[in-house]
């Protein structure tokens, strides 16, 4: 990982070095970003509104040069990597929409009590942790909305893709954003928590694993006066019920398990069928992952996944599905190790259905687990046997048990017929227990990026009083 002060970026579908940068001094960004915070604060909003549509054209100019940093970054295909540089860009008028609808200005004329008016400020400096996924479109689904209502940014993004981050920094420099109000923070563990600690910071807006948001919670439980909104994992399941169409179940089945190999936090990690359905949904769920292509981000023909990010997480992967195998689970698709010293895996599929006490954790990445069931309800409740509650979807079944699997479920994400991913930016995103903190991202993230202040107005000091008084 290059010396204490350096952090070295690696390529996971080569294992070449993509990129290399010195650890930021926390302490230094957090004073520069409160000295010009002020000052951006105070822009009117026409003028913040402005700088974010010229972002979008500095990002428009760098397409492709930001979707291949990106799929080289990650490994994932150039195909997925462009429409994440999409993603990044329809951010911004989606944003400055949520901001006018989410945290509007009213006012109300009340004749002799004055006026009464609603407005909303910024926190101040905000942290952005950023997760190695979605290394541009994630972090920046927090950091428009937070320079939007007028809070200056530092962004930490992960270990795995500071190339990303970086570049993303610079597209937000490059339109015109004042330096001190994004800046970006290179580092590790050590400097992610003294950044979420710092008492200058006034907000912390994290994307990432459960075990990594559960610990900054615990360590901000005692500074009430700092935002926290928290965007977690999931272990999301997916119920299929009675439908004719096999082949399609099977598409949804796969695009939600395996798109991004696996690592999107509302992939489907379980999927729970319908007993007389069970032969029929396996057998063509496996003959299309079968199919699925998985190669280099550049390769021809496009594949449909790359590697996951890093050789210790296919090591993680490779012996979770060996530990579900020898402790009840049968293969349906094995998991392969593709390359010996290159994260790639293949598409695996297993049966958990006999094992009696399946861990609740979230296998980041291309690894399925299969239950049946018998009945509707058992269906819901073992949807439901998790701490997480991100995603959920319904394939097939009537209109009235979609309305039951609706009411029932806990999730934040709730689909008929759709799959459990592909989420979109104009809708909140956030999940419920192990998943978030009720703090939803995407569409209402504009809530927690400003809060509300009201106020009582008059031009002239009005008052009298009343009761209680000696006559003068």
């Amino acid at each position: 990982m290059g010396t204490p002060q350096e952090l070295v970026s690696f390529e996971p579908a080569t294992g070449k070095e993509l990129w290399r940068g010195a650890h930021g001094n926390v302490d230094a960004i957090v004073a520069r970003a409160r000295r010009a915070w002020p000052k951006w604060a105070a822009l009117p909003l026409a003028n913040r509104i402005e700088l974010m549509r010229r972002f979008v054209n500095e990002v428009r100019k760098d397409h492709d040069e930001f979707s291949e940093l990106i799929s080289r970054e990650t490994g994932k295909p150039l195909w997925e990597a462009r429409t994440e540089v999409e993603a990044v860009m329809a951010k911004i008028e989606i944003s400055i929409r949520a901001y006018g609808e989410r945290t509007g200005q009213r006012k109300l004329d009340s004749a002799l009590q004055g006026i009464a008016a609603l407005r909303h400020k910024p926190h101040g400096v905000m942290a952005v942790l950023g997760p190695y996924n979605f290394p541009a479109h994630l972090p920046n689904g927090h950091m428009i909305p937070a320079l939007i209502a007028g809070n200056a940014v530092i962004l930490k993004p992960s270990e795995k893709t500071p190339a990303v981050g970086a570049k993303l920094v610079e597209l937000l420099n490059r339109c015109g954003i004042p330096e001190g109000v994004v800046q970006l923070l290179i580092g590790g563990p050590d400097e992610g928590k003294a950044l979420v600690a710092h008492d200058d910071v006034n907000g912390v807006l994290f994307t990432g694993s459960a075990q990594v948001g559960i610990a900054i919670n615990r360590k901000l439980a005692t500074d009430p006066g700092k935002i926290l909104a928290l965007e977690m994992g999931g272990n999301n399941p997916m119920i299929v019920w009675d439908t004719p169409k096999i082949a399609d179940a099977a598409a949804l089945i796969v695009q939600s398990a395996f798109t991004t190999a696996g690592q999107r936090c509302t992939a489907a990690r379980r999927l729970i069928v319908k007993a007389s359905m069970y032969d029929e949904v396996v057998a063509e769920t496996k003959k299309l992952a079968d199919r699925a292509i998985v190669g280099g981000p550049f390769d021809e023909p496009a594949p449909f996944m790359g590697p996951v990010i890093d050789n210790a997480t296919a090591d993680q992967l490779t012996e979770s599905f060996v530990y579900l195998l020898s402790n009840g689970g049968k293969a349906i698709k094995h998991m392969r190790r593709l390359q010996d010293d290159l994260p790639f895996v293949s598409p695996a599929i297993i049966d958990t259905t006999a094992m009696s006490d399946r861990p609740d954790v979230e296998l980041f990445g291309p690894l399925l687990q299969v239950i049946k069931v018998d009945d509707f309800d058992e269906a819901i409740a073992e949807a439901n046997n998790t701490r997480f509650g991100l995603s959920a979807s319904l394939v097939g079944g009537t209109p009235q048990q979609y309305n039951r699997f609706w009411a029932n479920i806990r999730a934040g994400i709730v689909n008929w017929n759709r799959p459990t991913n592909g989420a979109s930016s104009a809708a909140p995103f956030g999940g419920v227990g192990y998943s978030g903190n009720h703090r939803p991202a995407a569409f209402y993230a504009a809530d927690y990026c400003a809060y509300p202040v009201t106020s009582t107005e008059m031009e002239q000091p009005r008052a009298s009083v009343g009761v209680g008084f000696k006559e003068s």
